[in-house]
């Protein structure tokens, strides 16, 4: 499950592309500004109103301090705007305002004031406040873990086409959280999300193919899938794509290619692909054979706490030379510091 982050323009974006919202036309001027990037314009047009009480210009102007655009940054006065738009129901500013308590951005952390304020823009049918909710219940935010609850507002925003819902939603049916588990419906909503370019959707669709999970099992469709959400850089797909290349399921086998996806996915810092890569390199598989680099990688997923590498390690600690094992444990050392650049 994602952590719950603040995607301010996006909220923007939403309130530019409403439909029939009354707008003075010195406000329009502000906007057209703000959309060319003419800060200074929009923020004497702006201001103005928005000491007159009009909350669009309020919550504009949050934005403006929030996001040091044409104002030095500064989130005090962020949320001082954002509260005053948010308290004449303004669902953006709510939904910012709530973002703000639950970083502690000019403001103490709270997570309760900003369950508040999810609330109240999500009952105007506010997609992205809706999405908190459910991720806010799921991890127990402020609020007593449940998952029921938290399936409930993922639902209401999955059925709006928030592709990130349907990923939770599915994920939720997959592994019965808050719902019973239904691996049809759990591919229902995974499908939905993946046709929209969730990466992490994609992934667990191809999973279910792979596994005959609410679907038949079709390795081709899988490798689709898998392909889809690598392309986009997850390393999960990577390193699932690398395993059906090595396995030679849906496409044909092929070690040099396995290795290429579990390198991209090892250099994200995915320990399952560090040790798949690892032992590519002690079985001399797609790769020259070589110890200290099998060594190397299962030395760095062990100290991401990944068990099947520390056995691994172990092992071969013991069958290698101690200038090998020194030289295996320097370049892991480079490996990491260098954040996998080069390895």
């Amino acid at each position: 499950m994602r952590k719950l982050t603040a995607t301010l323009c996006l909220t923007i974006a939403v309130l530019l592309g409403s439909a029939g919202m009354s707008w003075s036309s010195d406000f329009q001027k502000g906007l057209t500004a703000y959309d060319r990037g003419d800060y200074a314009t929009a923020l004497r047009e702006w201001k103005p109103l928005a000491k007159q009480g009009d909350a669009n210009a309020q919550f504009f102007l949050g934005v403006m301090y929030d996001e040091g655009e044409g104002v030095p940054q500064d989130y005090e006065t962020a949320v001082k705007w954002y509260k005053l738009a948010a308290e004449q129901g303004n669902a953006s500013s709510q939904f910012n305002l709530g973002v703000m308590y639950i970083n502690g951005q000019g403001v103490p952390q709270d997570y309760k004031t900003s369950l508040k304020w999810f609330k109240l823009a999500a009952e105007q049918r506010h997609a992205k406040s809706q999405y908190s909710l459910g991720l806010i219940y799921n991890e127990g935010q402020g609020v007593p873990q449940n998952d029921k609850t938290a399936a409930k507002w993922y639902k209401i925003v999955a059925e709006q086409g928030h592709a990130k819902s349907q990923y939770n939603l599915g994920w939720m049916y997959e592994n019965g959280k808050g719902v019973p588990q239904d691996y049809k419906t759990a591919v229902k909503w995974y499908k939905l999300a993946a046709k929209q370019g969730d990466a992490s959707a994609q992934n667990n669709l191809g999973w279910m193919y792979e596994n005959g999970k609410g679907v038949p099992q079709n390795d081709k469709t899988a490798v689709k899938w898998y392909r889809l959400a690598a392309k986009q850089g997850y390393a999960g797909a990577q390193t699932n794509l690398g395993g059906m290349y090595r396995q030679g399921q849906g496409v044909p086998q092929n070690d040099k290619t396995a290795v290429k996806w579990y390198r991209l996915a090892a250099k994200q810092g995915n320990a399952v692909a560090q040790t798949n890569l690892g032992v590519m390199f002690y079985k001399g598989e797609g790769v020259i054979q070589d110890n200290v680099y099998a060594h190397m990688w299962w030395n760095i997923a062990a100290s991401l706490g990944y068990k099947n590498a520390v056995k691994k390690r172990d092992i071969i600690a013991k069958q290698i030379t101690p200038s090998q094992l020194e030289t295996a444990q320097k370049l892991a050392r480079e490996c990491v510091r260098k954040k996998y650049k080069g390895c």
